[in-house]
């Protein structure tokens, strides 16, 4: 049995359903994150997990014990905000220790408790400092500390960065990934930035329109994602998608055509049935190459922008019918105005129909 077990569970809202039949498993110890655009339902399914939202179907279980009618704080969960939830007239000692002091803890004890999370958090110099002397990195981590001094089955983060500057959150992830291996405990993260998902999870939870779209490692979601949905928010610059048409397919490939409005191209993916029809390719921006004058190229494209990164760049391109396109490309690759011949690493490029499910089939050698 997984340590945190979600069964069928929804959420409704009066007539509004926000989580419709939720499934997942969590074992002990793993990072997990939710990830979706927002309104997806996954700031709710945490706070059901947390107990501050009540469960209109189905089951929340921790090791073993089902929660639902288990009060917040007695569920072993640790909640970090947003919004950090300090209380601005008390230092950071006296924020750290609230919820221990509270509980009418030894003061011994919590002294202990509170310099071994600070140690962790390196807050051993601010700890008589209050909220409005600390930057938005330390006011983070004495929420986080707070959360420790508990010493929770499973810690519950709910955007905790997104008040945070670009340089700040890249040195708060690289902290929490550390608190993790250090602690061991279970932590679920709720993020809409995928770039944060892809660092932080051992699972990633990929939620759209109150359903789960997809679980699973990080690189598995980007090189095999079940749909059109996930292969598109999983990854940055997204994936290109461009339409064609299905014309044939055998033992070892497919044949497309107007790909992009004009291209015909071959993919390694047999065993895919249902005849001719109209699908949608997917290549991601490492799988597109701007090729030499006497390189071959399957696509047509006019660069309209390239954005120079230093190392690399992305051109933005347009397909014949128009369809929008990125490659990622060696510095100086293509200028604005030009018109270019792409070629595909087809081994790497996916088949979905056009209602956004993927045609797997089988991957055969070139």
């Amino acid at each position: 049995m997984a340590f945190l077990d979600i069964s069928a569970v929804s959420k409704s809202f009066g007539s509004v359903s926000i989580l419709r039949d939720v499934d997942l498993s969590i074992e002990e110890g793993e990072f997990v994150v939710f990830v979706g655009p927002s309104g997806c339902g996954k700031s709710t399914l945490l706070r059901m997990i947390s107990g501050l939202e009540e469960i209109s179907a189905g089951t929340i279980s921790i090791a073993g014990e089902v929660m639902n009618e288990v009060e917040p704080a007695d569920r072993g969960a640790a909640m970090v905000f947003q919004s950090y939830a300090l209380y601005p007239h008390m230092t950071t000692f006296e924020n750290v220790s609230f919820g221990l002091r509270m509980a009418h803890k030894a003061r011994d004890f919590i002294a202990g408790r509170v310099n071994e999370a600070a140690t962790i958090l390196q807050l051993e110099k601010l700890l008589m400092r209050k909220p409005g002397q600390l930057s938005g990195g330390q006011k983070q981590r004495v929420a986080i500390g707070r959360a420790i001094v508990r010493e929770p089955r499973v810690f519950l983060f709910d955007e905790p960065l997104s008040n945070l500057d670009a340089e700040l959150r890249v040195q708060m992830r690289a902290e929490l990934t550390e608190l993790h291996k250090r602690l061991g405990t279970t932590m679920i993260y709720v993020t809409h930035d995928q770039i944060e998902a892809m660092t932080l999870a051992d699972k990633m939870v990929v939620m759209a329109g109150g359903l789960i779209q997809q679980a699973g490692p990080p690189l598995t979601l980007y090189d095999d994602p079940d749909n059109q949905f996930v292969a598109g928010f999983v990854g940055s610059p997204k994936m290109n998608f461009l339409a064609g048409q299905l014309v044939s397919a055998d033992a070892g490939a497919v044949k497309l055509s107007g790909v992009g409005g004009a291209a015909e191209i071959a993919l390694p993916i047999g065993g895919v049935g249902g005849g001719a029809r109209a699908v949608t390719v997917g290549l991601r921006p490492e799988h597109l190459t701007i090729a030499g004058d006497d390189a071959p190229g399957e696509l047509q494209g006019r660069v309209t922008l390239v954005e120079e990164l230093g190392a690399e760049s992305f051109v933005h391109l347009t397909a014949a019918d128009g369809t929008p396109m990125i490659v990622r490309a060696r510095r100086d690759a293509a200028r604005a105005g030009s018109s270019v011949r792409l070629g595909i690493d087809a081994g790497r490029a996916l088949l979905f129909e056009r209602d956004g499910q993927r045609i797997r089939g089988s991957l055969t050698q070139q």
